[in-house]
């Protein structure tokens, strides 16, 4: 059989195709004023070490910090790089890496991304070959990353990507020039087989906390929804009942998981905003992914950034972009239009489509920039404070916030100000519930608008009864004042863009007194 890549099988369709790619541990980004931070000094400073407050001011009682952005890449719950680690065939990108390897010197990288046909995942009905999948999984759930999937039905380098067994079970299908196998995507028996194929999968991992998103992959070449090269021979073409169909099948498995379809659903260069089965899966909390960025030349690098707009508001928004050595053999790579990608579409993820240490070393100066923007970074512009107080009264403390990336915080979280003991007792915990950072809006670089919000405290206060005077314990003296994001109990959830973190998230601010 003859195979044909990828960007011929486009050209030939006047097709726009796409890639997508990861990344995971915190590194280095730039600076608030645009340099990669210095290393460590020869004395032992470390830049990132540093409280995250810059000059923290007295002004009669009260204490202000402006924490600086120390411009790191920040791993955040629904946001970051996806790595390839097998863009559908699976030698790329992740076969030259030892096993102990998950390119933790890559900034940002959040997520492994794992594209693979469904022939190579269940070879014999109900013969489930998962070790494929949680091997990879596994090397970077140990390094607190995230994982996604796509199980694809039909491939241009594989003859059936769909298993044999469902076609000799009764499904029908479609040869294309000897290349590949179509399955027919209405057909009863190939829709029985996916989904029971499905049911299993979301058995596996729909509770998962550790996988981020599943992309609905059984329809189109790639798993990429659209068929402008196949219709063409076999002359058989689908419609929005059976996209629909699809949609609904992993919907009724996959009820606790981020879902994605890729925008060639609608179209692969189809323009507008607006398309009956992105309505549909919006809807239905489906998002999207544009798996087509940079695949061409300017001014067709993309096609449906219009298409994000209905989706970034709710759900995180996904990007791929074209396999990055192939990108710069036809000129279409542009590092500025990636980044500007980033912004038009809203994007909480962006791909790593390449070895990666190829595309960070070569790239290393967007990525940066795009860690600033890529999903979500939430910043405290002033937290004012007072510098004494005493124990059981009350007291202001005000803040200032800024989401200057260019998607929601999805999941939402509430400031929270910890007072702890030089050995790193927590002393007192207090959280500001009227401000939830979801509720932050995005705009353009340098523009973020900023919501201030002052909430009042007690420490240990007292309640007075007929029976006496009660308190919870808590000594007088001078304490750390930290400064993070989360849950409404005052568990931290995210990373902010500050030094001075605690190893759980909370940042240092400066200082301050419980009295009498």
């Amino acid at each position: 059989m003859k195979k044909i890549d990828r960007r011929t099988f486009l050209r030939r369709a006047g097709a726009t195709a796409a890639a997508v790619a990861a990344g995971c541990t915190l590194m280095p980004s730039l600076s608030a004023n645009g340099a990669i931070p210095a290393a460590p000094t020869d004395e032992g400073e470390n830049p990132y070490d540093r409280p995250a407050a810059g000059d923290v001011l007295t002004a009669g009682n009260h204490m202000t910090s402006h924490p600086e952005d120390n411009g790191l890449a920040l791993v955040n719950p629904h946001m970051g790089w996806t790595m390839h680690f097998y863009s559908n065939i699976l030698d790329n990108y992740g076969s030259r890496l030892d096993p102990a390897d998950t390119v933790d010197d890559f900034p940002g990288l959040s997520t492994v991304y794992l594209r693979v046909p469904w022939a190579f995942v269940e070879p014999e009905e109900g013969g489930f070959v998962w070790e494929l999948l949680d091997t990879p999984a596994q090397r970077w759930i140990d390094k607190g990353c995230m994982v996604a999937l796509r199980i694809s039905a039909m491939e241009s380098w594989l003859y059936s990507a769909t298993p044999e067994w469902v076609f000799e079970a009764g499904a029908a299908g479609y040869d294309v020039d000897g290349h590949y196998k179509e399955p027919e995507y209405d057909d009863p028996v190939f829709l029985a087989k996916v989904e029971a194929f499905v049911r299993a999968m979301a058995e596996r991992y729909d509770h998962n906390p550790h996988v981020a998103f599943v992309d609905i992959g059984h329809f189109g070449m790639w798993g990429e929804g659209h068929t402008v090269m196949t219709s063409p021979v076999h002359g058989h073409t689908w419609g929005l009942d059976t996209q629909k169909r699809i949609i609904d099948l992993y919907l009724r498995h996959f009820q606790h998981t981020q879902l994605c379809i890729s925008d060639d659903f609608a179209g692969h260069d189809a323009p507008g905003s607006r398309f009956p089965i992105t309505d549909y899966a919006f809807e239905h909390g489906v998002t999207i992914r544009d798996d087509s960025i940079l695949v061409q030349p300017y001014p067709n690098s993309w096609y449906h950034s219009d298409m994000a707009q209905l989706f970034w508001p709710k759900m995180p928004v996904i990007l791929e972009h074209e396999h990055y050595g192939n990108a710069i053999k036809r000129g279409s790579w542009d590092k500025e239009l990636l980044l500007k990608s980033v912004e038009d579409y809203h994007a909480s993820y962006m791909s790593i489509h390449w070895w990666p240490r190829v595309l960070l070393d070569e790239n290393r100066d967007i990525i940066d920039r795009i860690n600033r923007r890529l999903g979500y970074r939430l910043t405290a512009r002033r937290v004012t404070w007072p510098a004494r107080v005493a124990r059981g009264e009350e007291f202001d403390i005000t803040s200032e916030w800024s989401n200057t990336g260019v998607a929601p915080c999805y999941d939402g979280g509430w400031p929270c100000y910890t007072l702890k003991q030089s050995d790193g007792g927590i002393v007192s915990v207090l959280v500001d519930d009227t401000l939830d950072v979801r509720t932050l809006d995005v705009a353009a670089e340098g523009k973020a608008p900023t919501v201030q919000t002052t909430k009042r405290f007690r420490i240990a206060p007292r309640y007075t009864d007929r029976a006496g005077t009660f308190f919870r314990a808590c000594r007088a003296g001078e304490y750390d004042l930290y400064l993070s994001v989360g849950m409404l109990d005052g568990t931290p959830l995210y990373r902010l863009p500050y030094s001075g973190d605690d190893g759980h998230k909370r940042y240092l601010l400066g200082r301050i007194t419980i009295t009498e």
